[in-house]
């Protein structure tokens, strides 16, 4: 038997990306410096088209766990998500051990990719409607050290496909005049 991982262990980034290309999933991958906040990958933005995303990871009063792909720049109230998502009570963030547990992804490299690693089905994928317009997307490859584009249908196919088939809402962005 060559495998000489777990099956239970997370996915490398090189290991997602073979997952991508055996499926039929197009992406490109961009490697970059290190990006811990949605301020810091602005700095990327001449080399990235496409829609960016920032990524929360969290859990309501009775445990349930959400994954949350936003366009970069939703309004995301905590206060208030729990409605928009059916959730019980307010969601908190979860801590860096579930996160690791649950997705295999440390802070600051949370992405709706991270998902093949939730092979219990635990975590629910919830996707903004903002970032579904047909517009590529762009998502870190479960580290912060790169990006892959990913056009909609195949992020929606690859979500699909992991069991994952994403609960798509509204959330509210600024009206700056422009989106991104």
């Amino acid at each position: 038997m060559p495998q000489s991982r777990p099956t239970t262990a997370p996915l490398t980034p090189e290991e997602l990306c073979d997952h991508l290309t055996e499926h039929g999933i197009a992406f490109e991958r961009v490697d970059h410096e290190p990006v811990f906040t949605v301020a810091e990958s602005q700095a990327l933005r001449g080399t990235l088209s496409g829609l960016h995303s920032k990524n929360l990871f969290v859990k309501d009063k009775k445990g349930r766990l959400f994954l949350v792909s936003a366009r970069e720049n939703a309004r995301i109230d905590l206060k208030r998500l729990h409605e928009t998502l059916g959730a019980s009570g307010r969601l908190s963030f979860c801590s860096a051990e579930a996160l690791m547990e649950k997705l295999g992804v440390t802070p600051g490299s949370v992405t709706a990719f991270a998902v093949i690693n939730d092979r219990a089905g635990a975590v629910t994928m919830v996707l903004d409607r903002n970032l579904t317009t047909g517009e590529a997307m762009n998502f870190h490859p479960l580290i912060n050290t790169a990006t892959l584009r990913i056009g909609r249908d195949d992020m929606l196919a690859f979500l699909r496909g992991t069991g994952h088939d994403p609960l798509i809402v509204d959330l509210p962005v600024p009206d700056d005049g422009h989106n991104g």
